[in-house]
C-alpha cells in the first residue's frame, strides 16, 4: 500500500513479535486478546473479516492436518 518493502516487512515482523509476546506474557487465548484490540470498526477487524471471508483459519488448519498426516506417513516409512 505504499509502503517501501523493507518498511513493510519490518512492521509484520513487529507485529508477529509483539502479538507473540502478548500470549506468552498474558497468557490468554490469541482470540480472547485480539477481541482486546480490534475496535469494532476499525481497521484491524477490516482486515480480519477479509481473512474469514477468504477462509485463511480454514486453510491454516487444512495445512496443519496435511503437515501432521505427511509427518505420520513419513514416520511409518522409517
Amino acid at each position: 500500500m505504499g509502503l517501501p518493502r523493507d518498511i513493510a516487512q519490518f512492521l509484520v515482523l513487529q507485529t508477529i513479535i509483539g502479538a507473540a509476546r502478548m500470549v506468552l506474557e498474558t497468557g490468554e487465548h490469541p482470540g480472547q486478546l485480539k477481541d482486546r484490540v480490534t475496535s469494532p470498526a476499525g481497521t484491524t477487524i477490516a482486515g480480519l473479516q477479509v481473512l474469514e471471508e477468504k477462509g485463511v483459519r480454514g486453510a491454516f488448519i487444512n495445512a496443519v492436518v496435511a503437515a501432521t498426516e505427511r509427518s505420520r506417513e513419513l514416520s511409518r516409512s522409517i
